[in-house]
Protein backbone atom coordinates (compact mmCIF):
# COMPACT_ATOMS: atom_id res chain seq x y z
CA UNK A 1 0.00 0.00 0.00
CA UNK A 2 2.91 2.47 0.89
CA UNK A 3 4.34 1.98 -2.40
CA UNK A 4 1.17 2.90 -4.25
CA UNK A 5 0.70 6.21 -1.99
CA UNK A 6 4.31 7.03 -3.09
CA UNK A 7 3.88 6.62 -6.61
CA UNK A 8 0.86 9.27 -6.39
CA UNK A 9 2.78 11.14 -4.28
CA UNK A 10 6.38 11.09 -6.80
CA UNK A 11 3.53 11.84 -9.92
CA UNK A 12 1.93 14.66 -8.53
CA UNK A 13 5.60 16.15 -7.10
CA UNK A 14 6.67 15.90 -10.98
CA UNK A 15 3.74 17.39 -12.34
CA UNK A 16 3.94 20.60 -9.57
CA UNK A 17 7.64 20.80 -10.74
CA UNK A 18 6.55 20.71 -14.60
CA UNK A 19 3.78 23.42 -13.90
CA UNK A 20 6.34 25.71 -11.47
CA UNK A 21 9.04 25.52 -14.45
CA UNK A 22 6.28 26.01 -17.30
CA UNK A 23 4.98 29.47 -15.08
CA UNK A 24 8.17 30.80 -14.75
CA UNK A 25 9.62 30.34 -17.99
CA UNK A 26 5.73 32.12 -18.86
CA UNK A 27 6.14 34.78 -16.87
CA UNK A 28 9.81 36.11 -15.98
CA UNK A 29 10.82 38.27 -19.05
CA UNK A 30 13.99 39.33 -17.69
CA UNK A 31 16.18 36.08 -16.71
CA UNK A 32 19.37 37.22 -14.85
CA UNK A 33 21.93 34.49 -13.13
CA UNK A 34 20.68 31.57 -11.68
CA UNK A 35 16.90 32.30 -12.34
CA UNK A 36 17.71 31.95 -16.34
CA UNK A 37 18.54 28.16 -16.12
CA UNK A 38 16.06 27.52 -13.03
CA UNK A 39 12.53 26.93 -14.68
CA UNK A 40 14.24 24.63 -17.77
CA UNK A 41 15.72 22.74 -14.38
CA UNK A 42 12.23 22.37 -13.08
CA UNK A 43 10.82 21.26 -15.98
CA UNK A 44 13.26 18.56 -17.17
CA UNK A 45 12.84 17.31 -13.52
CA UNK A 46 9.13 17.68 -13.46
CA UNK A 47 8.89 15.22 -16.66
CA UNK A 48 11.46 12.73 -14.99
CA UNK A 49 9.96 12.28 -12.01
CA UNK A 50 6.43 12.51 -13.27
CA UNK A 51 7.72 9.70 -15.70
CA UNK A 52 8.84 7.58 -12.68
CA UNK A 53 5.64 7.88 -10.56
CA UNK A 54 3.37 7.10 -13.73
CA UNK A 55 6.04 4.33 -15.13
CA UNK A 56 5.37 2.65 -10.97
CA UNK A 57 1.67 3.14 -11.39
CA UNK A 58 1.09 1.47 -14.52
CA UNK A 59 3.27 -1.03 -13.75
CA UNK A 60 1.45 -1.55 -10.92
CA UNK A 61 -1.99 -1.59 -12.30
CA UNK A 62 -0.93 -4.34 -15.21
CA UNK A 63 0.61 -6.63 -12.37
CA UNK A 64 -3.08 -6.57 -10.23
CA UNK A 65 -4.78 -6.96 -13.74
CA UNK A 66 -2.44 -10.21 -15.01
CA UNK A 67 -0.97 -12.27 -11.91
CA UNK A 68 1.21 -14.72 -13.71
CA UNK A 69 3.03 -12.00 -15.56
CA UNK A 70 3.39 -10.61 -12.37
CA UNK A 71 4.73 -13.88 -11.23
CA UNK A 72 7.27 -14.15 -14.02
CA UNK A 73 8.44 -10.91 -13.78
CA UNK A 74 9.11 -11.20 -10.24
CA UNK A 75 10.98 -14.48 -11.04
CA UNK A 76 12.74 -12.56 -13.41
CA UNK A 77 13.86 -10.03 -11.31
CA UNK A 78 15.66 -12.54 -9.03
CA UNK A 79 16.92 -14.57 -11.70
CA UNK A 80 20.77 -15.11 -10.77
CA UNK A 81 21.34 -14.78 -14.87
CA UNK A 82 19.66 -11.99 -15.74
CA UNK A 83 21.36 -10.12 -12.72
CA UNK A 84 24.57 -11.62 -13.64
CA UNK A 85 23.44 -10.12 -17.57
CA UNK A 86 22.79 -6.41 -15.63
CA UNK A 87 26.26 -6.66 -13.90
CA UNK A 88 27.59 -6.97 -16.98
CA UNK A 89 26.03 -4.78 -19.38
CA UNK A 90 27.39 -2.06 -16.16
CA UNK A 91 30.84 -3.20 -16.34
CA UNK A 92 30.93 -2.84 -20.05
CA UNK A 93 29.06 0.70 -19.78
CA UNK A 94 31.24 2.03 -16.75
CA UNK A 95 34.46 0.57 -19.22
CA UNK A 96 33.23 2.76 -22.10
CA UNK A 97 32.35 5.75 -19.84
CA UNK A 98 35.76 6.11 -18.68
CA UNK A 99 37.32 6.53 -22.12
CA UNK A 100 34.28 8.95 -23.33
CA UNK A 101 34.48 10.88 -20.36
CA UNK A 102 38.34 11.91 -20.33
CA UNK A 103 37.51 12.14 -23.82
CA UNK A 104 35.24 14.82 -23.26
CA UNK A 105 36.95 16.66 -20.60
CA UNK A 106 40.39 16.85 -22.77
CA UNK A 107 38.11 18.55 -25.85
CA UNK A 108 36.69 20.98 -23.25
CA UNK A 109 40.03 21.70 -21.82
CA UNK A 110 41.35 22.33 -25.39
CA UNK A 111 38.41 24.33 -26.50
CA UNK A 112 39.49 27.19 -23.60
CA UNK A 113 35.60 26.72 -21.81
CA UNK A 114 35.85 28.04 -18.55
CA UNK A 115 38.49 26.62 -15.94
CA UNK A 116 35.68 25.98 -13.39
CA UNK A 117 33.92 23.76 -15.58
CA UNK A 118 37.04 21.79 -16.53
CA UNK A 119 37.60 21.21 -12.87
CA UNK A 120 34.31 20.61 -12.19
CA UNK A 121 34.61 17.22 -14.79
CA UNK A 122 38.06 16.18 -13.70
CA UNK A 123 36.77 16.12 -10.07
CA UNK A 124 33.87 14.17 -11.25
CA UNK A 125 35.85 11.64 -13.22
CA UNK A 126 38.71 11.44 -10.33
CA UNK A 127 35.04 10.82 -7.95
CA UNK A 128 34.49 7.87 -10.51
CA UNK A 129 37.75 6.08 -10.69
CA UNK A 130 38.52 6.33 -6.89
CA UNK A 131 35.25 4.70 -6.49
CA UNK A 132 36.02 2.16 -8.87
CA UNK A 133 39.32 1.49 -7.07
CA UNK A 134 38.43 1.23 -3.35
CA UNK A 135 35.48 -1.31 -4.43
CA UNK A 136 38.19 -3.01 -6.48
CA UNK A 137 40.23 -3.23 -3.55
CA UNK A 138 37.29 -4.05 -1.12
CA UNK A 139 36.29 -6.85 -3.15
CA UNK A 140 39.63 -8.63 -3.95
CA UNK A 141 40.00 -8.29 0.22
CA UNK A 142 36.59 -10.21 0.51
CA UNK A 143 36.89 -12.98 -2.62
Amino acid sequence: MKKTIASYFITVVGVGLLAVGLYFIKTIEDQQGMLRALPYICVGLGCSIFGHGMGGIILRSAMKSNLAAAKQLEIDKKDERNLAIANRAKAKAYDIMVFVLGALITAIALMAIDLTVVLLLAFAYLIILGYNSYYRLKYSKEM
